[in-house]
C-alpha cells in the first residue's frame, strides 16, 4: 500500500465517504497510521471513539452493545500501532509503517486473541469501556 493509498482510506474515514467494504482490518491500521503520523492536530486516543462511531452510523452500522464501536479494540490497536512506530526510524512514510505493521503480528485479525480470551474481548464491558487483557500484558 503506498502513502497516496493510505492518505486516500484514511481521509474518506475521516470524511465518512469510505465504502463500509473497504473499511478492513488493514484500513484501521493504516487509517491509525496516517492519524498518528500525519495529523498532529489529532489525538487518536481521544478522538478515535467518536471517530469510528460517527463513520459507523454513516455507513447505515448501528453501535449497540452487540455491534459497532469497541473501545478495548481500538484502544489496543492504537497502543500496538504506536509501539509499531516507536521501533521505526523517525523518518518512516506511512507505507514502511504500514508493511511493517501488516508483516508483524498485528497484520493477523486475531492478533487480540494473543491478550484476550474470547469471553473477556466480546464482553460488553469491553466493547463499552477499556478492559485489561487477561490473558497476557500488551507490550510497553
Amino acid at each position: 500500500m503506498t502513502d497516496a493509498d493510505i492518505e486516500r482510506l484514511a481521509t474518506g474515514f475521516c470524511a465518512c465517504t469510505l465504502p463500509k467494504a473497504q473499511w478492513t482490518h488493514g484500513a484501521h491500521f493504516a487509517t491509525a497510521l496516517w492519524l498518528i503520523l500525519q495529523r498532529p492536530d489529532i489525538t487518536p486516543e481521544r478522538d478515535m471513539p467518536g471517530m469510528i462511531r460517527l463513520y459507523n452510523e454513516s455507513v447505515g452500522g448501528v453501535n449497540s452493545d452487540m455491534g459497532g464501536y469497541h473501545e478495548t479494540i481500538t484502544q489496543a490497536s492504537l497502543h500496538m500501532t504506536r509501539v509499531l512506530i516507536a521501533e521505526l526510524p523517525q523518518d518512516a512514510t506511512p507505507a514502511i509503517a504500514f508493511a511493517a505493521l501488516m508483516a508483524s503480528p498485528l497484520g493477523d485479525k486475531d492478533w487480540l486473541f494473543t491478550y484476550w480470551s474470547h469471553a473477556t474481548l466480546m464482553s460488553v464491558a469491553a466493547r463499552r469501556g477499556w478492559v485489561a487483557p487477561d490473558l497476557q500484558p500488551l507490550p510497553a
